[in-house]
């Protein structure tokens, strides 16, 4: 996956994770595994740009 796939991925999970958490409490199963990914698909994006 290359780093603009990784942006686009991020920003489709950001507006996902927005929705979602407006309509369910925080702490619903739910919006913590999407914040998780979120969480997962980011530390790949910096681990690639502080190699690059």
């Amino acid at each position: 996956m290359s780093a603009v796939e990784i942006l686009k991925s991020i920003e489709i999970l950001r507006g996902k994770l927005n929705t979602l958490g407006s309509n369910k409490p925080l702490v619903d199963p739910e919006v913590v595994q999407l914040s998780q990914r979120l969480d997962l698909l980011l530390n790949v994006y910096y681990s690639m740009r502080d190699v690059a």
